[in-house]
Formats: structure tokens, sequence, C-alpha cells
């Protein structure tokens, strides 16, 4: 079992047929080594957006107590921010932190209605390429204003994956150890506070 003091996990959520052995998502959970979980979908060829999501969710039940950065492609956002969507209110996600690359466009799938309408609960910064055959880079700046997150652009990358010549994503590394550490600096705060208020009593 986690627990709050235990360092921030890296949650991989890949979009369809998965992230081969050569794409940047196996690059990055082989870094965080066994602080990093793949979510596992049982058909990864249909994109049936509530029952991606809920292996997000039963993903994370394995793991109570833990914190969560995620990192998501395609249509694996998609699902993220499903998941994100149906965690607000009593029952919130421990996901912490998103980084959300390649999104792909909610139109084609016919799911805009199932996704987040105003500003995400969590900080959220989406990496996007001008000409992704999955999403216009209009159509993504257009969602990042609607989740309220930052854009990145990426310039000419396809649909940053493997057949694109991604490989090591270092920007996406980057973003994700900046919000790791951000979460580890503020339960360290968390943490001091909580021993002041021990030696006023």
């Amino acid at each position: 079992m986690a627990f709050q003091g235990d360092p921030v996990r890296l949650l991989v959520v890949p979009g369809l047929n998965d992230s081969g052995p050569a794409h940047w998502q196996s690059w990055l959970e082989a870094r965080y080594s066994r602080r990093a979980v793949r979510v596992q979908q049982d058909d990864w060829t249909r994109p049936e957006l509530d029952r991606w999501a809920q292996r997000i969710a039963l993903t994370l039940a394995r793991h109570p107590g833990a914190r969560w950065v995620a990192v998501a492609h395609s249509f694996g956002c998609l699902a993220l921010l499903r998941h994100l969507a149906q965690s607000s209110g009593a029952v919130l996600s421990p996901v912490l932190g998103a980084v959300l690359v390649a999104p792909a466009d909610p139109e084609k799938f016919g799911v805009a209605a199932k996704l987040p309408s105003s500003r995400l609960a969590v900080p959220a910064v989406v990496l996007a390429s001008e000409d992704d055959p999955w999403m216009r880079f209009e159509s993504a700046c257009a969602w990042a204003r609607v989740w309220g997150t930052q854009v990145i652009s990426l310039g000419a990358a396809g649909h940053i994956n493997t057949e694109s010549g991604f490989g090591p994503l270092p920007q996406a590394a980057a973003l994700v150890e900046l919000m790791v550490q951000r979460l580890e600096r503020e339960r360290r705060i968390d943490r001091a506070d909580l021993r002041e208020l021990h030696f006023a009593v």
C-alpha cells in the first residue's frame, strides 16, 4: 500500500494499439522504473471511451494512497480526460497533474460531450504537433482553452509517435518532472506545517 509520504508515481496512458518498446512512452516508463504503472486495456484496437476511462480508475484503485502524474497519448488523452471528468465532487482522482501529448480529436470519435467542458481541476499541459493527422493544431489550442491548459507546439511532429520519429521525448519528461517536483515540494511544506503545529502545542 502507498501513502501520502511516498514518492509521486507516473501513470502511463497509451492510445490506440498501445505504445511499443520504441515509443517515447515506453522510454519514459523505463526512466521511472518501479515508480511507473501503465494502464492496460482489454482491447487496444477498440476506442471505447467509458471502458478505457474505467480501466484507468481500476488501475489507480490497485495503488491506494498513491499520488500520480499522468502522461497520456492520443486516445489515451481522451480516456484520461474522461476519468478526470468523472472524478469530481466527493470522489477525487489521485491524478494530480497531467501531460497530454498529441490528443486525438474528440469529434473524430463522437465523444466531445463526455469530456470536461471547463478548466481542469489539476494542472495540465498539452504537447501538440502542427501537422498531426489526428487533431488539427487549431483544434488542440481550442480544446486547451476549454481545459485551461497551456499548449506547447513541437512544430511539424506528426502524431508524436514512433512512426513520426519518436523515440525519446525529452519535452514530456521535463514536464512530468516539473509536476513531480512541485508535488513533492508541496508535500514537504505540508509536513513542515504539521511539525510547527506539533511544537506549538
